[in-house]
């Protein structure tokens, strides 16, 4: 019989063969199968799958079970090759995703954000640069937190101030223009990174002390530490509470732009499609998913509609 692990790095290896990109599921197997391997097991059984779901606390009911579905599509594959694995029940744990209310981020927070991450820890100086760097890139740009760590360097164009976006949500690439000041910052970065990173390691834009990838779980930990040093989230001992996450940088930009666009006076409704098209959005819908009805917003929207109205126009 084969191992758990041989096991998952077959099944990752065919579902990608199969068109699958299986980015965060592969890192989720992986670790249920090394906590079910801590635990002394040989094969998955419904139990041990769903303590492993079960596992992270302050988390919703949707997220156990978006856990326990994936642990449940590697046990149907595995099942077919090692009888002894059991196939979790369907909708034994059942949870509708609530929509999680975005932290829209001021001026003020952003920079102490950016002033904890250059006192980050780091062997030579590179962990701290690259968390100041993802954070001012995902604040100016609104990029979805998997765009910007898996830039390549080839993708960063900083002659002309222009990131390419290579098969992102929806199988959608596209090119997305920077602000002097975020091509500068970005130059700043690539003169920073040590030369012997250069031709070794990875080809990835953004990379940690050791010169590889920064990770997507690395990164979220490292903001939930960095958002709890500013004060953006609850801590209790050695425990951090939930809190602002990378997403919601994406909502700021968003949500910030629309603010922008009122106070300029801008025709909003029209403007909007190409706000969608710069975020990678197939459909102008999915952009009202990142507004937040922030009081500024609101305010700045009921005055135009009131304008409107009172000189009888549109």
């Amino acid at each position: 019989m084969r191992t758990l692990g041989a096991a998952l790095t077959q099944y990752v290896a065919v579902r990608r063969a199969l068109g699958a990109q299986l980015r965060e599921p592969a890192v989720m197997l992986r670790h249920f199968v090394e906590f079910v391997e801590r635990q002394g097991g040989a094969f998955i059984t419904t139990d041990l799958a769903l303590r492993w779901a079960m596992a992270p606390v302050d988390v919703q009911r949707a997220t156990w079970a978006r856990r326990l579905s994936q642990v449940r599509r590697f046990a149907t594959w595995l099942h077919a090759h090692d009888p002894r694995t059991q196939i979790p029940p369907a909708r034994i744990l059942v949870g509708q995703r609530r929509r999680r209310q975005p932290h829209i981020f001021t001026d003020q927070e952003v920079a102490g954000l950016m002033t904890a991450a250059r006192r980050l820890a780091s062997s030579n100086g590179l962990r701290a640069h690259s968390y100041t760097t993802l954070i001012g890139l995902l604040t100016t740009t609104g990029l979805r937190p998997g765009e910007a760590l898996r830039l390549k360097r080839a993708d960063v164009d900083l002659e002309r101030g222009m990131l390419f976006i290579r098969d992102s949500k929806f199988g959608k690439s596209r090119f997305v223009p920077l602000h002097e000041s975020t091509r500068a910052a970005l130059v700043s970065y690539a003169r920073r990174q040590p030369v012997r990173y250069a031709d070794t390691q990875t080809d990835t834009f953004l990379v940690s002390d050791s010169g590889r990838p920064l990770s997507g779980s690395a990164a979220r930990r490292t903001f939930a530490h960095l958002t709890s040093a500013v004060g953006l989230r609850p801590t209790s001992g050695r425990r951090i509470g939930r809190g602002p996450r990378l997403q919601d940088l994406r909502h700021t930009f968003t949500t910030r732009r629309l603010v922008e666009w009122y106070r300029a006076g801008r025709e909003v409704t029209r403007d909007l499609p190409m706000l969608s098209t710069y975020l990678g959005h197939s459909d102008v819908a999915h952009t009202y998913w990142y507004i937040a009805g922030i009081p500024e917003l609101l305010q700045l929207a009921t005055d135009k509609l009131s304008g409107r109205r009172a000189g009888g126009g549109q």
